[in-house]
């Protein structure tokens, strides 16, 4: 006679409760998080063509019942900057910008490759910095770089461009990079994180 199989679903969900807890310790406080989007192609018969990929490797600290995390007055910007001399917009490992397109960021511009992104967080606006620092994997590593925004030095900044501020309708929990409002050209970058909404446009150049 043949054995049913009709117990598997239920040694399959008792298997992975006992799996789950485990992986969710293992999880990172901040997990890391990526953005992407394409710029600079066309549609053609064989599908979307010469796309080039813009992409945000970063930390997303998550905000757990914290309350004004930014501050404000004088000491705006203090705190998640936890002494390092800009924000590392993120958390651990420093956040990386990769674009295989020149882009425009208003005035200023980048060339295509592989940077470091800080934010000086300022009461009234933000700046945005792209800069040739390397990200170390780890703070204690001895490669060559940095460990978020630690020992960052103005001299390797590649852009500095101005972000618009405004309060969103609504807390966001964890820190949110996104692209929106996009064309073939270009569009916006948005930073969000609690009330905190910052942003700015570019284009491919």
């Amino acid at each position: 006679m043949r054995r049913s199989l009709s117990f598997l679903p239920t040694c399959i969900v008792a298997l992975s409760l006992l799996v789950l807890p485990s992986r969710a310790q293992e999880r990172p406080a901040s997990p890391r998080g990526e953005v992407s989007t394409q710029i600079a192609g066309s549609w053609g018969d064989d599908g979307y063509e010469g796309g080039k990929w813009v992409i945000i490797d970063y930390g997303r600290p998550i905000l757990r019942g914290r309350t004004g995390m930014f501050g404000e007055g004088a000491n705006y910007g203090q705190a998640v900057k936890s002494g390092a001399p800009v924000w590392r917009a993120g958390a651990n490992m420093s956040t990386l910008l990769t674009t295989e397109a020149d882009l425009m960021f208003g005035n200023a511009h980048l060339p295509a490759g592989q940077y470091t992104l800080f934010i000086e967080p300022g009461a009234d606006k933000w700046t945005l910095i792209i800069s040739d620092h390397k990200a170390k994997p780890s703070g204690g590593s001895d490669a060559e770089g940095i460990w978020g925004a630690y020992n960052y030095d103005s001299g390797k900044d590649v852009l500095r461009a101005e972000m618009t501020l405004s309060e969103a309708p609504f807390s966001f929990d964890q820190l949110t990079f996104s692209f929106v409002n996009m064309s073939q050209s270009g569009g916006t970058l948005a930073v969000m994180w609690e009330k905190e909404l910052a942003t700015i446009d570019f284009m491919a150049h």
